[in-house]
């Protein structure tokens, strides 16, 4: 099993439902290790409130929770973890999007307790509503933007990785796929002709992703560049290498996006390379006419209505929508002078 952090901090059965999670789920460590942290937070916040210790304090993150015994954890209340969630917001400034994840590894815990374990009663967080999300529109770059994104990275010559970078950027932009998925591609997932690759998405779950012309000419000009001839580096399936020859790590493409994005001046816009995802799916849907349900497909989505915020009308659909209305070319035309008192009655008589 992949090493998982924090386990010697836990408590016993917080353990063994990471364990759970990873082996008979198949949870990513990273996950895992998601679940782990928000179930820390929350213990070390009911044990701070035992033992009197103020939760935004440095003594807060030297709270030993190990010691949670079943009687404890069975004795907690609905209206602790509201408590916990309130908490999360004044104090630790978590967004919603932080605070349902904080709820969803409770709940996730709990009803692993009561369901898989038997060994509690009732589930305190079984009715505890997720908070719901601020709705936004994803941001994303315009078709302009893209393209200024990848003249950028083609014209910096004075980059030893100028054509991987661009590879990997043209991938993001044309399949949409997650970071994760794109550091983790390896030689033998993608065909021989170029025309997919495998990935490996949320949950461990295999999809194919089809290649477009630009992703197969960006690949074939990286490839012969991958390793030099004289490379006494021990050899990686990785398809994706960073300057010592191992597999590129994430912070290695985010940074490089990052710095791409500002030679590019697009750096104000706050994007990133998650917004690269966005971008590639909001292209497709709306200047490529692809159908929602493909869309979620490409994107590796579980549910449809995950893929319909990529729905959403562009400013120039709604100003093509407004100039087809019939009545967009019908015009007034103002009277000289205002009517008179007696004309306006007449008028109504009429």
């Amino acid at each position: 099993m992949a090493q998982i952090i924090e386990l010697a901090q836990m408590p016993p059965l917080v353990v063994e439902f990471a364990r759970y999670k990873q082996v008979i789920q198949g949870c990513s460590p990273r996950t895992v290790n998601e679940y782990l942290f928000d179930l820390r937070t929350f213990f070390r916040y009911l044990r701070a409130a035992e033992l009197g210790i103020d939760p935004a304090s440095e003594d807060f993150l030297a709270i030993d929770i190990r010691d949670y015994s079943l009687d404890e954890i069975a004795a907690i209340t609905t209206e602790q973890i509201y408590a916990f969630l309130m908490y999360t917001s004044d104090v630790r400034a978590n967004l919603w999007a932080a605070k349902a994840r904080k709820l969803s590894a409770l709940k996730a815990f709990f009803k692993y307790l009561t369901t898989k374990r038997g060994l509690l009663e009732k589930n305190p967080a079984i009715d505890i509503e997720s908070p719901k999300p601020k709705k936004s529109l994803p941001k994303v770059m315009s078709l302009d933007e893209s393209l200024t994104l990848l003249q950028t990275i083609a014209a910096d010559t004075e980059s030893p990785t100028r054509v991987r970078d661009y590879a990997i950027v043209t991938l993001f932009l044309n399949c949409g796929m997650r970071l994760s998925e794109l550091v983790g591609i390896n030689l033998n997932d993608v065909d021989r002709e170029l025309r997919s690759m495998r990935v490996l998405g949320k949950g461990a779950k295999e999809r194919i992703i089809y290649l477009n012309d630009a992703c197969r000419d960006a690949i074939l000009a990286y490839l012969p560049l991958r390793l030099p001839p004289d490379c006494k580096a021990k050899p990686t399936p990785a398809l994706f290498l960073s300057s010592r020859h191992q597999r590129i790590s994430v912070k290695t493409v985010q940074w490089m996006v990052q710095k791409y994005l500002a030679m590019a001046g697009l750096e104000s816009r706050h994007y990133s390379v998650h917004k690269l995802r966005h971008t590639a799916a909001t292209l497709m849907y709306q200047s490529g006419q692809v159908d929602v349900r493909v869309l979620k497909d490409i994107l590796g989505h579980e549910q449809l209505n995950t893929t319909q915020i990529y729905t959403h009308i562009s400013d120039a659909q709604m100003e093509d929508a407004m100039r087809q209305n019939p009545l967009s070319s019908v015009k007034a035309k103002p009277r000289q002078k205002p009517l008179s008192r007696d004309e306006d009655v007449e008028s109504e008589e009429k």
